[in-house]
């Protein structure tokens, strides 16, 4: 069986890259991650490059946007539409003609919804002014398909945010702001505790995750989403604390599907 380290407490899809996802009661998982997640993009129609919360100074408004699915996707299905909610709660859906001109005039330049490129799509990235890190804008390129920055699970515990929260009192340091897609509630285990767990699988039901390395934190994790504010000391405590780092990625070595309150053992 394995060692239990936990039990899945929150598990989250995001249909739309940098959009507010969804939280889920149970997702089928294959090879590409959590059925639907970040199949859906914006691109930047003038330099071709994905849109991204990683770059608030160019695009501080996704954040604001909050993508569903109409209807469940399942793998090897055509891809559903999916609803995008604006802050004043008006709605569009991807297959509305008016989509991306919407789209468009919220974010402030030409932009369309994509579920693919012809070519590994680059992403821009801001990292901000702290500690020792000065601040600097670049970019990276993603591979094809899912618009994953790596690998297509992202891992987080609560004892890593327990522990976190003890050393900044002050900031909240909620799973929101790192974007998971599954959270485990491992009890009494010590903060970053998943860090020791690179190298082996985790498995969650008939699901075998491979954790292949830890989550690099970017600015994301300190801008405002829903009624949480923007906070970067947050990032700051993570930089100074975990070496920039919460939580753990990795890929699919056999799926199923999850569900809230399924333990999940180390292999």
């Amino acid at each position: 069986m394995g060692l239990r380290v936990g039990v899945v407490d929150r598990l989250w899809r995001y249909p739309v890259k940098s959009m507010v996802g969804e939280a889920l009661a149970e997702v089928e998982v294959s090879e590409n991650g959590l059925a639907g997640d970040r199949t859906y993009a914006v691109l930047d129609v003038r330099t071709g490059r994905v849109v991204s919360a990683k770059n608030p100074k160019r695009w501080p408004g996704l954040f604001h946007l909050r993508a569903s699915y109409v209807t469940p996707p399942t793998t090897g299905d055509p891809l559903p539409a999916v609803r995008i909610t604006f802050p004043d709660g008006d709605e569009v859906e991807s297959g509305d003609s008016q989509a991306d001109a919407r789209l468009s005039k919220f974010l402030g330049a030409d932009v369309r919804l994509v579920t693919s490129t012809l070519e590994r799509a680059a992403v821009e990235e801001y990292t901000p002014p702290i500690l020792d890190r000065d601040e600097a804008f670049g970019e990276f390129r993603i591979a094809r398909g899912p618009f994953h920055d790596s690998k297509p699970i992202h891992v987080v515990t609560t004892a890593t945010l327990a522990r976190l929260n003890e050393l900044y009192p002050d900031g909240r340091f909620d799973p929101r702001r790192f974007r998971p897609n599954i959270l485990l509630e491992t009890g009494g285990l010590p903060g970053f505790v998943e860090q020791s767990w690179i190298g082996r699988t985790l498995r969650i039901g008939s699901t075998r995750i491979p954790l292949t390395g830890p989550c690099a934190r970017c600015v994301m994790t300190t801008l405002p989403q829903e009624d949480l504010p923007e906070d970067l000391g947050i990032l700051e405590t993570v930089v100074a604390h975990s070496d920039g780092d919460v939580g753990v990625k990795g890929g699919v070595a056999q799926g199923g599907v999850l569900v809230l309150g399924a333990p999940a053992y180390l292999e």
